[in-house]
C-alpha cells in the first residue's frame, strides 16, 4: 500500500468508528439530541480527517528521521497524545458553538473525548499496524 493510500485508509476508517463511539458518547452525556450528537461527530470527524492527513505527514517525516525504528509504547503514546492535543485546540470552539454551551462545558465534554480517544486511538493504530504491517517510516 501506498503511503499516501495508507494514510487515508486509516483516516476514514479510524474516523468512522470514532464517530460512531463519540456519537454514543456526546448523546449519554450532553442535553442534545442522539441527531444533533450525530451531526456534531460527523463535523469533528470531519475535521479530524483532514487533521489526521496532516498530523500523520508530519509524524511520519519527523519518525523517518529517527536512528531508533519502530513503534515502542513511549512512541505510541506520543503520537496519541500530540493528535489529541491538536484536534482538541481546533474542537472545543466547534462544540461550544453547536452545543450552545462555554469553552468550560465545551472542556468537560472534551476531556472525557479525549479520555475515551486516547485510549481508541492507542488501540486502533496497534491494530491498524498488525493488519496492514508498519509503514515504511517505522520499519
Amino acid at each position: 500500500m501506498t503511503p499516501a493510500r495508507r494514510k487515508i485508509v486509516y483516516a476514514v476508517t479510524f474516523e468512522t468508528l470514532g464517530t460512531l463511539v463519540a456519537s454514543a458518547y456526546l448523546w449519554i452525556v450532553s442535553e442534545a439530541s442522539a441527531g444533533s450528537s450525530l451531526a456534531l461527530s460527523v463535523l469533528t470527524a470531519t475535521i479530524a480527517l483532514s487533521w489526521s492527513y496532516i498530523f500523520n505527514t508530519g509524524f511520519e517525516a519527523w519518525e523517518a528521521r529517527q536512528p531508533v525504528r519502530g513503534r515502542s509504547l513511549k512512541r505510541r503514546a506520543a503520537h496519541a497524545l500530540l493528535f489529541e492535543g491538536g484536534l482538541v485546540l481546533i474542537c472545543i470552539p466547534v462544540m461550544a458553538w453547536w452545543l450552545q454551551v462555554g469553552y468550560l462545558e465545551a472542556l468537560v465534554y472534551e476531556a472525557g473525548l479525549i479520555a475515551l480517544f486516547i485510549a481508541y486511538t492507542y488501540a486502533f493504530t496497534w491494530g491498524f499496524d498488525r493488519i496492514f504491517g508498519l509503514p515504511a517510516s517505522a520499519r
